[in-house]
C-alpha cells in the first residue's frame, strides 16, 4: 500500500515536496485592448476644482483613490453598435433557418458544448445549434433553399421583415422590434448581504447561487426618432433618417441608447472577446461595463488634479482662440466650436491620458445610480453607488418603482450643453429607460495586477 501512494505523490509533480503551486498555468501578459488606453491607478481629489455656490449640495469635493483600468479611447461608434445589432440580428433570423432547416443552417449540439445555447427543433432527434459558418445571402431578394423556398418571404411571414404594409417604396427592412438580446447576471450585491446574513445567523439558510442569477431581455435598436421628440420647432429629419444608417455617421457617436442598452452591448462585448480567447487558448478578460462617475472623472482628468476641463485649463479656447470642444459656446452659437450637432470622435485633441472627447460631443452614461448625497457615505476606495432599478421577483411591477431609483449618472456634458456642463465634475443624470440624442457611452476593462510594469 505504501509503494502505491508513494507513485501517486511522484505523479502529482510536488515539487519533492516543497509547495511550488499549480503548474503549467497560462502566462498572464497583459495588452491594451484594440481602442482602449491604460489607466494607472492613483487618488485624486473628485468634485469642483473651484467653488461652486449654485450647486454646492450636490458637488462636494472628496479625495477617492481608483484602480488601474482600461478605457476606450473615443465613444461607441455608430459603426461600432451597428457590428451588435447586426449581430443581434443575424442571430435572430439563423434560429429561424435552423429550426426549419437544421441539416443545413445548424450543427448537432453535444453535451458540454459551451458555445451557442441548444435550439429545439421539431424534426430533429437533438437539439441543434446556430452554425455561424453558414453564409446568409440576404441581399439577394431570390435567395432560396430546399427546406425554407424563398428565405426572404419565408422571414417575412415570421415577421423578421416587415410587411409590405409597412414598406416605403418597396425596399426591404428588418423588423428592428424583434432586436431583443438576451443575458444572464449575476447579482453580487443581493449576493453579498444574503450570503453576510447566513453567515452570522449560522443558520446555512437559502438555496444558492441561484437565487441571485437573473435574466435580462433589452430591445437593443438605438431610438432613431430621438433626434425629433428631443426638441419641439426644430428640424431634425435628416438626422432622424439618417444618422445611425448612413456611411456619413459612420464614425459619430452613436446615440439614442438607454442604459440598458449599454449595459447589454457591454454584455455582448465581452462574450465576443472571450469565446475568441477561450478558443485560441488565452486567458479571458474581465468584464467589459460601463465606468463609475469616479473611474471616469479620474480619467478625464488625464492626471491634471485641479483643473476643470480635460485638456489642463480654466478655459474652453487656446491661446489662438480656437474652442477645444463641441458643446454649445457663446450665447447659442453652435457652429462657433466646428460642429453644429455632434461631430466624429477624436476631432479634437486628446487630454494626457489620451482618452478623446471627454468634454463636449455627447455626455456618457456611467454605471452609478445618482444620489445629491452619493459623496457623503460612500467609500474613498473606488467609489461606487449602484442600484438596480429592476423587480426581479415580478417584472410586471417595474413600472411601480419610484422612478428617483431609475436616475443614473451622466458626464462629460454634450453638444447642446453650455461650458458648465462639459467640466470635469460637474454631474447630473438621465432616467435609466430612457435614450437622448445627446447621450452615448464608453467602456472599461478592469486592470488585473497593481501597475503594467509588474508584468514586463
Amino acid at each position: 500500500m505504501s509503494s502505491v501512494v508513494a507513485i501517486l505523490v511522484a505523479c502529482a509533480g510536488s515539487g519533492n515536496g516543497e509547495l511550488i503551486g499549480v503548474q503549467d498555468r497560462p502566462v498572464w501578459t497583459p495588452e491594451d485592448p484594440y481602442g482602449m488606453v491604460y489607466i494607472p491607478q492613483g487618488s485624486f481629489t473628485m468634485g469642483p476644482s473651484d467653488q461652486d455656490v449654485p450647486f454646492a449640495n450636490v458637488s462636494q469635493a472628496k479625495t477617492v483613490s481608483v484602480g488601474a483600468f482600461y478605457m476606450d479611447e473615443t465613444e461607441i461608434t455608430n459603426n461600432e453598435y451597428r457590428q451588435f445589432t447586426n449581430w443581434v440580428r443575424d442571430s435572430i433570423i439563423r434560429s429561424f433557418l435552423a429550426k426549419a432547416e437544421p441539416e443545413r443552417f445548424a450543427k448537432k449540439y453535444e453535451s458540454g458544448d459551451m458555445k451557442g445555447e441548444p435550439i429545439t427543433t421539431g424534426n430533429a432527434a437533438a437539439p441543434y445549434k446556430i452554425d455561424w459558418n453558414v453564409n446568409l445571402k440576404l441581399k439577394d431578394a431570390d435567395w432560396e433553399t430546399e427546406g425554407v423556398g424563398n428565405v426572404r418571404d419565408f422571414l417575412m411571414r415570421n415577421n423578421v421583415y416587415l410587411g409590405d404594409d409597412q414598406l416605403i417604396d418597396g425596399i426591404a427592412q428588418f423588423n428592428t422590434t424583434l432586436y431583443v438580446y438576451s443575458y444572464r447576471v449575476f447579482d453580487v450585491q443581493k449576493a453579498s448581504v444574503k450570503s453576510q446574513r447566513i453567515s452570522n445567523n449560522g443558520s446555512g439558510e437559502g438555496s444558492g447561487r441561484k437565487d441571485f442569477i437573473h435574466t435580462v431581455e433589452v430591445n437593443i435598436f438605438p431610438d432613431t426618432l430621438t433626434w425629433t421628440h428631443d426638441y419641439s420647432y426644430s428640424f431634425n429629419d435628416p438626422y432622424t433618417k439618417n444618422y445611425f444608417w448612413h456611411p456619413a455617421f459612420d464614425d459619430y457617436p452613436v446615440v439614442g441608447v438607454n442604459w440598458k442598452q449599454a449595459n447589454a452591448f457591454s454584455h455582448w462585448r465581452t462574450k465576443m472577446m472571450n469565446q475568441f480567447r477561450r478558443q485560441t487558448k488565452q486567458p479571458t478578460l474581465p468584464d467589459f461595463r460601463l465606468p463609475t462617475e469616479t473611474e471616469w472623472e479620474y480619467a478625464a482628468r488625464g492626471g491634471y488634479e485641479s483643473s476643470p476641463y480635460p485638456w489642463g485649463g480654466p478655459y474652453t479656447r487656446n491661446i489662438l482662440g480656437c474652442f477645444l470642444a463641441n458643446f454649445k459656446p457663446l450665447r447659442g452659437n453652435y457652429v462657433d466650436d466646428g460642429g453644429l450637432k455632434t461631430i466624429k470622435v477624436a476631432s479634437y485633441n486628446p487630454n494626457k491620458y489620451g482618452l478623446y472627447d471627454m468634454s463636449g460631443n455627447v455626455a456618457e452614461w456611467t454605471s452609478n445610480a445618482f444620489d445629491e448625497s452619493a459623496f457623503s457615505y460612500t467609500h474613498d476606495l473606488n467609489m461606487d453607488y449602484h442600484y438596480n432599478a429592476e423587480n426581479w421577483e415580478d417584472r410586471s411591477l417595474e413600472e411601480d418603482i419610484n422612478e428617483v431609483m431609475k436616475r443614473k449618472v451622466i458626464r462629460g456634458g454634450s453638444w447642446k450643453d453650455v461650458a458648465y456642463f462639459v467640466q470635469n465634475s460637474t454631474r447630473t443624470f438621465e432616467y435609466q429607460d430612457t435614450s437622448k440624442s445627446y447621450i452615448g457611452f464608453r467602456c472599461v476593462v478592469d486592470f488585473l495586477g497593481r501597475d503594467k510594469k509588474d508584468f514586463q
